[in-house]
């Protein structure tokens, strides 16, 4: 590392140095902060708040329930980038647990939250032990749900030495300059587009070939978890990419040694084709490896691909662009609009982790409490229960599509968990933490129903990409257990809202099968013009023997999207023979009702 600057030392060396109480010390502290950055510095606070967009000691308004109202003074504000709270964490008064940076957050929340409407909240609070610690919490959807460490639990936290890190004042100049930069998804979004436009392509080039829509996306749902696997350090760097370099000019070995590769990384053998022992992947990705035979122009297809930094993709929008991507029917809307992460987050945040996480609000105050009182067994003893709910907490999604909710859900789970496991650190639980090895958020908690098989592929790859982007973001270069996949049946390819014996055609008195307009197709009506049903596009009348009603497996919360049919648009897009099995099964709803009420 590049010696820091003469003017960082002596920062550093001044405030290592610091004593006193936070309100002697905080605003010479962040002014000299920001010239060390080379920062603006605050502005004279003036009467008028409207006028106060970067000053010390900004007032704002806390409205109560009674209808009283009282002030609040946030100790450094700058609109649109944070509001920052400090302390002095005492380590003088015979506590055995200072909780003074847990209050600065809470405190720093409560001024974000009061903050007028029409200033819109902070995507940054900081909480500052004065000499000490900068702590950074960041919510980007701007909505006023908790913010959460960032970039996450486990590098959230700078001291005063980390400063003579180049990238660390990068990041607290970009938190003054332009905060909304430091957002992940924005920054992943560009490549997740990229990366999907380019499978689109490959896929077109083999479906054209002659191949199955489901075989060519499982096919590349294997090349592309391989791309994903060396770029975090799961294979050996540019195995897979080197491997389609050298099969360019001899495409005749393409089928044999990328199975074999495929073949080693489920068993966890020495792979020829890459010349490495690998990693034991195992679960069902890799199971039936089956390998299109691919020319020269169809590599490079995939090496372009490959090309991005799948560190960088972005789960919460990928399954969406994939499956579009890898499906015929979908692929024309690839650059269409999708659901943004943030309206996933309007759903998932208050549903599931706002409760979970006022539990643990709940259990960290006793704990804190415990611990000032010398009681630092019970505190452990305390998160340890909390934390063990935590990894078993079910998330059930049934209608998860390509797995955006699940995969949101994952990662705050995971925060959270961050967290929880940071607590245990700061009270001194070691033991705790070994005690714990192998107890972790991870997919297994996260189920879905999809009727789609491309889709719930997906959607459980999506999840492994997701946990295993955050093992290596949280634990650097710390291999996974093996084997890395683990088949735990967490999404179900079905029907969520329908369960039946088995489905049959319907034939005509001559045994002729009874067909019906398969609900996609139209084409243009010679005399107005308009989008009418192709007559054209026919498929089987079906019957359902036995229709019942779908169990969904047990969950804890139940968040999701399901499709949305209307009631007199059901017949035509699912037909004569679903719409009357689900009514069937279903006697207890009104007939006329709208397809969601079913679910």
């Amino acid at each position: 590392m590049p010696a820091a600057p003469a003017p960082i030392d002596a920062f550093i060396a001044r405030w290592s140095a610091a004593g006193g109480a936070e309100r002697a010390n905080y605003q010479l502290f962040l002014t000299e902060l920001c010239v060390l950055l080379e920062l603006p510095g605050p502005a004279p606070a003036r009467e008028d708040t409207r006028d106060n967009a970067y000053v010390f000691e900004r007032r704002v308004v806390f409205k109560h329930g009674d209808g009283t109202e009282s002030n609040g003074f946030i100790d450094l504000y700058r609109r649109g980038a944070f509001v920052c709270e400090a302390k002095k964490v005492r380590k003088d008064e015979g506590k055995a647990f200072d909780d003074a940076l847990l209050r600065a957050r809470g405190q720093a929340e409560q001024y974000a939250r009061a903050l007028p409407a029409g200033e819109g909240r902070p995507p940054f609070v900081l909480a500052v032990d004065v000499g000490n610690v900068i702590e950074l919490y960041a919510e980007f959807t701007r909505s006023g749900a908790n913010y959460t460490p960032y970039p996450d639990p486990q590098s959230h936290r700078i001291r005063l030495n980390d400063l003579r890190e180049e990238a660390v004042r990068e990041r607290l100049r970009a938190i003054w300059l332009d905060p909304v930069s430091l957002d992940p998804s924005r920054r992943s979004a560009k490549v997740t587009r990229e990366v999907a436009e380019r499978l689109a392509e490959v896929a077109r080039v083999l479906e054209a070939a002659g191949y199955s829509a489901q075989q060519v996306a499982s096919f590349l749902s294997r090349c592309l978890f391989s791309m994903f696997a060396e770029d975090v350090g799961l294979l050996p760097k540019r195995a897979f990419v080197d491997l389609l370099e050298s099969l360019k000019g001899n495409t005749a070995q393409f089928v044999p040694l990328v199975g074999e590769l495929w073949k080693a990384m489920d068993r966890g053998e020495f792979s020829v084709a890459v010349r490495a022992d690998l990693l034991k992947f195992n679960g069902k990705l890799f199971k039936n490896p089956e390998v299109l035979p691919l020319n020269r122009d169809q590599i490079d297809l995939l090496l372009a691909a490959a090309k991005a930094n799948w560190r960088e993709v972005e789960p919460a929008i990928f399954g969406t662009l994939l499956e579009r991507a890898l499906d015929p029917e979908e692929r024309h809307s690839l650059g269409a609009h999708y659901t943004p992460r943030a309206y996933v987050e309007r759903l998932v945040l208050p549903t599931i982790v706002e409760p979970l996480r006022a539990d643990w609000q709940n259990v960290q105050g006793a704990a804190l409490v415990l611990a000032g009182e010398g009681k630092l067994k019970e505190a452990q003893e305390a998160v340890r229960a909390y934390l063990h709910q935590l990894t078993h907490v079910r998330v059930l999604d049934p209608a998860c599509g390509s797995g955006n909710f699940l995969y949101v859900t994952l990662e705050h789970l995971k925060r959270l968990e961050g967290e929880v496991l940071n607590q245990l650190d700061e009270f001194g639980d070691s033991q705790g933490r070994l005690d714990l090895a192998g107890v972790s958020v991870d997919p297994h908690q996260l189920l879905g129903i999809e009727l789609n098989p491309r889709a719930a592929e997906i959607a459980e790859m999506v999840l492994w990409i997701g946990y295993l982007q955050w093992h290596f973001r949280t634990r650097g270069n710390v291999m996974p257990p093996q084997p890395v996949l683990k088949d735990f049946h967490n999404i179900e390819c079905r029907d969520a809202v329908l369960a039946y014996d088995r489905v049959e055609f319907v034939t005509d008195d001559k045994g002729v099968p009874v067909t019906r307009w398969d609900g996609k197709a139209y084409k243009k009506h010679p005399v107005t013009g308009e989008d009418v049903p192709d007559d054209k596009a026919q498929i089987p009348q079906e019957r359902y023997v036995n229709p019942r009603k779908a169990a969904w497996p047990e969950a804890d919360f139940v968040v999701g999207n399901p499709p949305y049919l209307g009631a007199r648009t059901i017949r035509a897009a699912l037909g004569d023979g679903y719409l009357h099995a689900v009514r069937s099964a279903y006697g207890d709803l009104p007939e006329h009702v709208d397809y969601v009420m079913y679910w």
